[in-house]
This record gives structure tokens, sequence and C-alpha cells, in this order.
């Protein structure tokens, strides 16, 4: 169950508004869209996930079709994401190293961001290779460390942060029979001695990703990148790919940051300060 995430003052019992974010949260998976799918995603039983889907229909945040009874996510929502993603959207920034990396290497690239326990895909390119590591799309949500780019988010969160939010990631483990905490914590410490992250046949069979991700001012993750290719396209390229990788990386980190120094003024915390920052010099 996801409630987990969205804390109240009865964190047993989740307010109406509380239960519509975890509904709104779990449409953002373009896969889900039956009652059945919703409910199970949010955590919640069918008749409530039915009336709270009425109220916001009702509100233009979930569009319903009359014909497949099928739910999506309604216009009022894109009217808030406009104005959410001006603040912060890192894709107009990494998307051309999207372009560049499917283009040299044809698999697969893709953009990741963090949001509490889970990471989400933002944007993707697809290689030319005919056979493509799909497993993910635009609105995909994974715990973190389930899959390259997510363990990159959480491979370089500080070792606070990672203690707080594994219980959250263990909860979510349910799809994912082969990783168990100690395998991500296990990978964690090998992310950071490598300096990027290596997951291959875990998710899903002959199938991986490599990825590095993307650090803020502070020296916190705020995105990353990876390939998602066939395993032996990763392990025959692993360092050619690693190299191409931190060269997008840096170049994404250095408009990143210099945006954010024109716009808002934080305190610089030195980037050695994050955890094993000093594998990617």
């Amino acid at each position: 169950m996801a409630a987990d995430v969205l804390p109240g003052k009865n964190a047993g019992q989740p307010s109406s508004v509380q239960k519509a974010c975890l509904i709104l949260r779990a449409m953002s998976d373009a896969q889900t869209t039956r009652l059945t799918d919703i409910a199970a995603a949010a955590g919640l039983d069918k008749a409530t996930t039915l009336r709270l889907l009425d109220v916001l229909a009702r509100a233009r945040f979930v569009a319903r079709d009359p014909a497949t009874k099928q739910y999506s996510l309604g216009a009022e929502l894109f009217v808030l994401a406009t104005a959410a993603l001006a603040r912060f959207d890192p894709r107009p920034i990494v998307r051309p190293g999207l372009l560049r990396l499917a283009n040299a290497f044809e698999d697969t690239a893709i953009l990741s961001i963090p949001s509490g326990a889970e990471s989400i895909c933002v944007d993707l390119e697809e290689g030319r290779f005919p056979i493509r590591a799909n497993y993910l799309e635009v609105g995909s949500r994974r715990p973190l460390g389930v899959g390259a780019g997510s363990l990159a988010l959480l491979a370089w969160m500080a070792d606070r942060e990672i203690d707080a939010v594994m219980p959250m990631i263990a909860a979510r483990l349910g799809r994912h029979s082969r990783i168990t905490p100690r395998l991500i914590e296990k990978h964690v410490g090998e992310t950071r001695k490598r300096g990027y992250a290596l997951m291959v046949d875990v998710v899903v069979e002959r199938m991986g990703g490599i990825a590095m991700p993307i650090l803020g001012s502070d020296g916190r993750p705020v995105a990353a990148i990876s390939i998602a290719a066939l395993t032996d396209r990763i392990s025959s390229r692993e360092e050619a790919l690693a190299a191409a990788l931190k060269r997008e990386v840096n170049a994404c980190e250095a408009i990143w940051n210099r945006a954010a120094e024109r716009n808002v003024r934080r305190p610089r915390r030195p980037r050695g300060a994050a955890p094993a920052a000093d594998a990617r010099q």
C-alpha cells in the first residue's frame, strides 16, 4: 500500500484527500486504467476508489471513457503539471543527451526523477536496435533501487536518507520477486565504488541497464540518465556506455547548476560531501 508516503495525523486511516492523491499517483502509470488496477495500485478498496474517481472526474482531474470504462488523467492535471514543470523540469536540459545516446548506441535512453521512495520515468528515446528493453514508458514508477536509473538515484542519496526510505522500498517489492532489500543494499555499495549503476538480469531476464545520476548543486540526485538494453549489449560495451553517460551527465549538471545559481541562491555543499561523489572524478 502506498499510504506510507502520505502520512497524516493518523497514518493508519488516510483521509479522503490522501486517498485521492494515492489514486492520482497510481494513475501516473499509463497502464493503470481499470478500476480494479487503480484500486490495487493505490491500496484502496474498489468502492472507495470508484467514489473518489467520480469526484475527481467531476473536477476534471480524471477522465473516463464511456465505451471502454477505463480511466485516464484529466485535463485539469495538465494545467497543474505545466505550472509545476515551469519550476522543475529536467527534460529540456537532458533531451539532447538522450537523443545522442540513443543514436550512438541504438538502445533506449531514459530520464528518471526521484519521488519519495520511487523513481518515475519522465522521458525516453528509443534506439534503432530491433530488440528493445521497452519495459519502461513515460509515467512508469518503480521503487528506488529497482532498475539502473532508479538505483543511481538511490545510491547517491545520503546514508540517513537511504535508511529512512528502505522500509518504504521493501513494502513495494511484491512485484519484483528477485529483488530484496539486502540485494538493493549490495548494489548500492557496488554502485558507489564503481561510479555508476549497473543492473542486469534482475528486473527482466536477459535485460538490464546502466545509469548515472545528475547531481544538483547541493550534491543530491535530481535525476538519472540510463541506457536500457539486452544484457550482452551492455556487458560488451560497458566501458563505452559509462564514458558516454558521464559526458552527458557532466554537461547536464553544468547547465542545471548554472540555472539554479541564477534563479535560487542556495548554500552549496562540496561535491565531495555526496556519497561516493569522488568515484566519478
